[in-house]
């Protein structure tokens, strides 16, 4: 059974994941990097899309007790049976904005990573995946990575709980724009 790190793009999941491989002496499989290097990506106009069931088969193989499974694909390519614990990364909307355009994504996919925060999706997807029992929810914002590991060993510690995550009751009228094409 192995350490799932989700979360939209952005929340900082690569980041701490590195930081908790090294404490836990995990080894980290990063889905996105197994899709590219396997060449499961098609390219479409402003996304790439993943064959998610030659990826399930491969990470199947590649899965060990000590993995650090990183990236937003997991609840789409992982069976709960494969996850001991699944940690959603969540970061303020406000926030992933300014990473978007420091990343230059494109309105597009700027929007869509932004309403996939603001209304939980991933959290959602993992939540129905692996139980509620197996997945705990953080909130990023305002956390140091040094925070944010603590945080989450404490959660494999059995010491900390999930956290509620509550987008849309923050999010003003106003900038439903920014986070959602209509």
């Amino acid at each position: 059974m192995s350490l799932v790190i989700t979360g939209n793009p952005g929340v900082g999941k690569h980041t701490v994941s590195k930081s908790l491989a090294k404490i836990l002496d995990y080894e980290i499989l990063d889905i996105n990097k197994i899709a590219l290097e396997s060449n499961l990506y098609e390219k479409t106009d402003e996304t790439n899309d993943v064959d998610v069931l030659r990826l399930k088969n491969i990470l199947k193989k590649k899965i060990s007790k000590k993995s650090l499974i990183v990236g937003h694909l997991a609840p789409y390519v992982l069976t709960k049976s494969q996850v001991s614990k699944a940690i959603i990364l969540r970061k303020s909307p406000y926030k992933l904005v300014q990473i978007y355009k420091k990343r230059k994504y494109s309105k597009k996919k700027t929007t869509e990573n932004l309403g996939s925060e603001v209304l939980g999706i991933i959290a959602y997807e993992a939540i129905k995946k692996f139980g509620k029992n197996k997945t705990f929810q953080i909130y990023t914002s305002s956390k140091s990575i040094s925070n944010l590991t603590k945080h989450i060993k404490d959660i494999l510690d059995g010491k900390s709980k999930t956290e509620t995550v509550d987008w849309l009751s923050v999010v003003k009228e106003r900038d439903l724009q920014k986070f959602f094409s209509y």
